[in-house]
């Protein structure tokens, strides 16, 4: 995510009711839908066995929320956006 102001970090609460701090890398939007990818803020940067945390963004109500991506073919297609989009900005 480029931002001059640095990166972003949100707490979101999973179904267990544990808190769960998130650094906010990207956003893209694919076909109408909005995606968010991130990574555990508490996650060992020497530590290879990491994952991106992609969330949907829906609209419940009036507010935005976010959701899981249950689909496994939908979340490999926006896994690779992300991926071909954060590998392209570390090489610039």
């Amino acid at each position: 995510m480029k931002s001059e102001y640095g990166n972003d970090f949100v707490t979101v609460v999973d179904d267990d009711g544990n808190e769960i701090e998130l650094e906010h890398l990207d956003t893209v939007e694919i076909s109408g839908e909005t995606y968010m990818a991130f990574l555990p803020a508490d996650i060992d940067e020497d530590d290879e066995d990491f994952g991106m945390v992609i969330l949907k963004v829906a609209v419940e109500g009036e507010e935005e929320v976010f959701v899981t991506v249950d689909d496994e073919q939908e979340l490999e297609s926006v896994f690779d956006v992300f991926s071909q989009r954060l590998f392209d900005e570390d090489e610039a």
